[in-house]
């Protein structure tokens, strides 16, 4: 299965009924295993979780640390990008080059970018090298 088939096909499980706006993700691991999540909202919002951090925490509840790339999908008429804490969380555990596509169900319009293009300047290890 593809990373847009998986994205899409865990999108229909997402919990939207405040927003209606179902977002799906799919990121393969250094290892080539496929993980994915879904957005989950909560009436206490905005204490939901993203797409894309629940697939990151499903790699890393399997012991993986690294990804290779991501495919992130949803219903609106153009490609939707992770939000600015799910960049950060990407930027976690995938190195700039790795490749993230975004796609949309309206359409097959799609867009990709490297996790470098989408957060430059993200905050890393070497920030740290001082403490």
């Amino acid at each position: 299965m593809s990373l847009k088939d998986a994205a899409t096909a865990v999108m229909a499980n997402a919990h939207a009924p405040y927003s209606n706006f179902k977002v799906g993700a799919a990121i393969r691991a250094a290892s080539g295993t496929v993980y994915v999540g879904c957005n989950v909202e909560n009436v206490a919002y905005p204490e939901g979780t993203c797409a894309e951090a629940g697939a990151i925490a499903a790699m890393v509840a399997a012991g993986e640390t690294e990804l290779s790339e991501v495919y992130v999908i949803a219903g609106s008429s153009m490609p939707v990008t992770p939000c600015g804490g799910c960049r950060q969380k990407l930027a976690e555990f995938g190195a700039e080059e790795v490749r993230v596509t975004m796609g949309t169900t309206a359409n097959d319009t799609e867009l990709t970018m490297t996790l470098g293009a989408l957060l430059p300047g993200a905050f890393n290890t070497d920030h740290m090298d001082d403490i």
